[in-house]
């Protein structure tokens, strides 16, 4: 059995917006094991974007815990939490997030250069073959596609080599074809890379791609979806 590499613990975040609380979390416990895929899918506004966000350190809860590889992450000061943040955790945005006026490759090693780390060169540019952005390398983010800029984002967050993976509606800009053939990729790099993949969709198809689906629904997952399951 894997060990358990992501734990969140009685997890809430509750907002105030008027005379209203919004509980945009409201008492989560989740369990993702080394080299799982998850999925977690939700209707806008359920929660799982919150969530994944709680686990990649962008956001603190109201209450609750939230522990990776053992690191209780309430604990960590900011310094503490923005190495976390570059060394273990890869994000993988709807929106892309490229810097406009860094070409592909710079993009690609950008993360890597912020930490001050060495660049593994043949690592890069195993990624980019993978993904089949060689020949874009050159090339600003604006002078692409949408599919080549999300590929992009992909081999950027992968280049850190982190251990864990968190995609936020990764596809949500792509065509169905398109949205497959990155999950697809996504999902074979990450296997041979031994990294752990948490995937927030809304997309049911792209939902079943992965080892386990778990459901949100108002802040809360819903019963039934949590246990281990992974292939």
């Amino acid at each position: 059995m894997k060990d358990i590499l992501v734990r969140t613990r009685g997890l809430k975040k509750y907002y105030q917006v008027g005379d209203q609380t919004v509980k945009a979390l409201d008492g989560v416990d989740l369990e993702v094991r080394e080299r799982e895929f998850v999925s977690i899918i939700g209707k806008s506004g359920s929660g799982k974007s919150t969530l994944l966000h709680m686990i990649g350190g962008l956001d603190v809860p109201s209450e609750g815990q939230v522990i990776v590889d053992g690191m209780n992450l309430e604990k960590m000061n900011r310094e503490a939490l923005a190495l976390y943040r570059r060394r273990k955790v890869g994000f993988i945005f709807q929106q892309y997030n490229l810097i406009p006026d860094l070409n592909v490759y710079d993009n690609i090693l950008f993360p890597v250069e912020l930490d001050g780390r060495q660049i593994d060169k043949n690592f890069i540019r195993e990624l980019m073959e993978v993904l089949n952005i060689s020949n874009k390398k050159e090339m600003l983010p604006s002078m692409i596609s949408g599919g080549e800029q999300q590929r992009v984002a992909i081999a950027r967050a992968l280049g850190a080599k982190p251990s864990i993976i968190l995609a936020d509606e990764p596809t949500g800009n792509l065509d169905t074809m398109a949205s497959h053939d990155v999950i697809g990729l996504l999902k074979i790099l990450a296997k041979e890379y031994q990294q752990t993949i948490i995937l927030i969709t809304h997309d049911g198809d792209i939902a079943q791609m992965a080892d386990r689906i778990v459901r949100i629904e108002d802040g809360k997952i819903r019963k039934g979806s949590e246990p281990y399951a992974g292939k």
